[in-house]
């Protein structure tokens, strides 16, 4: 069974992560700049003397579709290369999924990863 572990972690850790990841043996990723707010909530900044309110902190999230038995590696990979130990760390969970396909050549299932 296939599986898609997805990571929601702070932008200047993505690095870190992407590199793990590499170390790790996994050969793609898909990466996505996202918006939102967790416990961390939002925060206010000052422009020009004027203050405002930034209800979305900046994100990014991190896809990789991997066999069933590689996805605990995986999470626990970006878990530790992500963690700052500061409140907005982030998140991953593991979901499975039915079916995928190579568009290019047709292959699927884990012949596609």
């Amino acid at each position: 069974m296939l599986h898609i572990v997805t990571a929601i972690i702070k932008p200047h850790m993505l690095e870190s992560v992407k590199d793990a990841l590499r170390a790790a043996g996994v050969a793609g990723l898909t990466v996505t700049e996202v918006k939102g707010f967790g416990r961390q909530g939002g925060h206010t900044e000052t422009y020009r003397g004027a203050e405002y309110q930034i209800d979305f902190v900046p994100k990014v999230k991190i896809e990789v579709m991997c066999d069933d038995g590689e996805a605990e590696k995986i999470a626990d990979v970006i878990a530790t290369s992500a963690r700052t130990g500061k409140i907005g760390d982030g998140k991953i969970w593991i979901s499975s999924i039915d079916r995928a396909i190579r568009i290019r050549t047709g292959e699927m299932g884990t012949d596609a990863i």
